[in-house]
């Protein structure tokens, strides 16, 4: 079912899946699944979003609420990861106030991962996913593919300890 050189950790959103309830993306400890590390990945999925140049606003964010080393852990992972243009997108004033606020930065970037590795072909049917924040996200893929009504822009960027999948919106706790 349905994670910079700053340090992601386990703050972006990550998707596992439940062979019990096939509706439902649920998050669950990473230790308490096999690795499906991608042997031929450029690197873990904080080395991944570094590299690709447009998160470097998910970095500082990621550095500000202390989740780089948990990105960069064994996973797998799968991470709903927000552009700089995302970012741009919020109100003014909201990032600085996040940035300023470590604890809830961290529920809104945790908001953005889902444990597991979940690739964009196993999303078919998933009708919602469970952040490692404990948020639900509503998944909707009647047009493309929606979570917690962000577009995937790009799916299924590869990373040693899971996947990234580029979304044009900051996710928001509800």
């Amino acid at each position: 079912m349905l994670r910079f050189n700053i340090v992601l950790t386990s703050a972006l959103l990550c998707f596992g899946c439940s062979a019990a309830n096939k509706d439902t993306a649920t998050a669950k400890p990473s230790g308490d699944q096999p690795s499906t590390a991608d042997a031929d990945a450029p690197g873990n999925v904080v080395d991944v979003a570094v590299g690709a140049g447009q998160f470097t606003t998910l970095a500082t964010a990621l550095t500000a609420a202390g989740l780089v080393e948990t990105l960069q852990g064994p996973g797998p992972f799968t991470v709903f990861a927000p552009t700089d243009a995302a970012f741009a997108k919020l109100p003014p004033g909201a990032l600085d106030k996040l940035l300023a606020d470590p604890e809830q930065l961290k529920a809104v970037l945790l908001l953005h991962v889902v444990s597991g590795k979940v690739m964009a072909a196993d999303v078919a049917g998933l009708t919602e996913a469970t952040a490692m924040s404990g948020g639900k996200l509503p998944i909707d893929t009647s047009n493309g593919v929606k979570i917690g009504g962000a577009t995937v822009t790009t799916a299924d960027v590869p990373a040693s300890n899971g996947v990234i999948h580029i979304i044009d919106t900051v996710l928001l706790p509800g």
